[in-house]
């Protein structure tokens, strides 16, 4: 018979860094585990928790401080200082909220940690838990950095094009800047890069994607580690697969978003796929010549746009730009409602790795824009690999001319040969995306098995407090 002590019924806790794009996927992620039955808990930081509303659900929220209780993260002034304090304070955080989870009902069994903190992964094994690694970037992104972190691509990238195993071959306008620029900021380059230090301990390695979409570069990762899953795409579930109730949003949101009945009212009396929507996420700042390119390039085209202008950033638009009927300025807004309304048939977007992962599950085609990091190479999968969308070609000057702009989303937009293709892949994404998410699904099996197959926790029948009372 099993000893009573043995029988520790699962915990994971999830602990993401405090950035909407590493958040929104990790809570995402909890919830889907949590849909299993299995209990979870996300790690914010204490400052987070105090500067913006976490609408409830089932997954428990644990404030912890990272260093940074009153002013946030600070990392753009001095990224080795932000970066050292962060770790050696959010270190001591988890170690002691583990200890406080202990003398609970439910200790903590696992810890899902964001792959930026490889530390997190031998915290998780000094504790006796269970240690899974979660990338939020895509798996050929990750790729391109395990290339880099085992030396098979030197940095900076000087010569092209880049052939490496599995991936496409990647020009200079394809790279992330993160291993083309070693001066732009070299200890965030080092903290990316450094993410495979330890993936060897992993006992899983989670990736926010899904096997059809990036096939090859999935099938190198897995030869080389146990236990290497995608689960996503982590949009919300109402939008894919619709099969864990309430799920309808990312319920954590460092943003105040617009009055949403004020801009859906205003997309209910556009015409179907007659909207262009523009966003550049929540970090990308534009100068003001490519602001005033992109008024031109959305007027030259004549179509209505829905544009996310945060309140730092209003100044730099040109005096032309006098809303009308035709054009709606916003701070911030729902997303995932906006791309997922009837009215949008083109989204004008940086690229990033939750923007192009929210385009692709609901559909909509992309005119693709890059900025940095690494939203080139998302870029190139969106047009080449994928083909949901067009890349605007900057010029000599580094800025996208308004001809150019307006080009592009005549190509998405209007009824051309391959303006329809473009139309028939992207509807064709979001089908192998709610394939992958729904029941019997490649995302759902890998998150059914971490949730509930017995062996997923066969080092969780040593219970926390055994491996804790043995180092102190």
């Amino acid at each position: 018979m099993e000893n009573e002590q043995t029988r520790v019924p699962p915990h994971v806790l999830f602990f993401p860094i405090s950035a909407q794009g590493h958040i929104n996927p990790a809570f995402q992620f909890a919830k889907r585990i949590a849909s299993k039955g299995v209990k979870t808990t996300l790690a914010v930081s204490v400052h987070l928790s105090k500067s913006v509303q976490i609408k409830p659900c089932e997954v428990g929220i644990e404030a912890i401080s990272d260093g940074f209780d009153e002013t946030g993260p600070t990392w753009a002034g001095n990224a080795v200082h932000f970066f050292t304090t962060f770790t050696e304070v959010s270190m001591h955080s988890i170690r002691e909220l583990v200890r406080k989870y202990e003398k609970s009902n439910n200790p903590f069994t696992c810890i899902v940690h964001d792959s930026i903190c490889p530390w997190a992964l031998d915290l998780a094994r000094e504790l006796g838990l269970v240690g899974a690694t979660f990338y939020t970037q895509s798996i050929t992104m990750c790729a391109l950095y395990y290339y880099a972190f085992s030396g098979l691509l030197p940095i900076p990238v000087t010569e092209y094009p880049v052939l490496l195993p599995s991936l496409p071959p990647l020009m200079a306008v394809d790279m992330p800047s993160t291993v083309t620029d070693i001066e732009e900021q070299p200890a965030v380059q080092q903290l990316l890069i450094s993410q495979f230090s330890n993936m060897e301990k992993a006992d899983w390695s989670f990736f926010n994607s899904f096997d059809k979409l990036e096939s090859e570069a999935l099938r190198m990762m897995a030869e080389k580690w146990p236990r290497v899953k995608t689960i996503g795409p982590t949009t919300p579930s109402m939008y894919v697969d619709k099969r864990v109730e309430g799920d309808v949003d990312y319920n954590i949101n460092l943003y105040k978003a617009t009055d949403d009945a004020f801009y859906v009212k205003w997309l209910n009396g556009k015409e179907k796929g007659s909207v262009v929507y523009v966003s550049f996420g929540s970090i990308v700042e534009l100068g003001e010549e490519q602001m005033e390119e992109i008024v031109g390039g959305i007027k030259q085209s004549n179509k209505s746009f829905l544009w996310v202008v945060r309140d730092k950033e209003v100044d730099k638009l040109p005096g032309n730009i006098a809303e009308d009927d035709a054009g709606l300025l916003v701070p911030w807004c729902s997303q995932l409602e906006v791309l997922a309304h009837e009215a949008v048939g083109c989204f004008i977007s940086h690229c990033g790795w939750n923007s192009t992962m929210e385009a692709l599950s609901i559909g909509v085609p992309v005119v693709a824009m890059p900025l940095k990091w690494d939203q080139p190479p998302n870029a190139k999968l969106i047009e080449e690999m994928w083909g949901v969308g067009v890349r605007a070609k900057a010029n000599e000057k580094g800025v996208i001319a308004r001809e150019e702009l307006e080009r592009c989303i005549r190509e998405v937009m209007e009824g051309d040969e391959k303006g329809e293709v473009i139309k028939r892949n992207a509807r064709k994404w979001r089908e192998l995306a709610l394939e992958a998410m729904d029941t019997g699904g490649s995302s759902d099996k890998n998150i059914e098995e971490f949730a509930l197959i017995r062996r997923a926790f066969e080092r969780w029948q040593i219970p926390c407090s055994q491996s804790l009372q043995a180092k102190q």
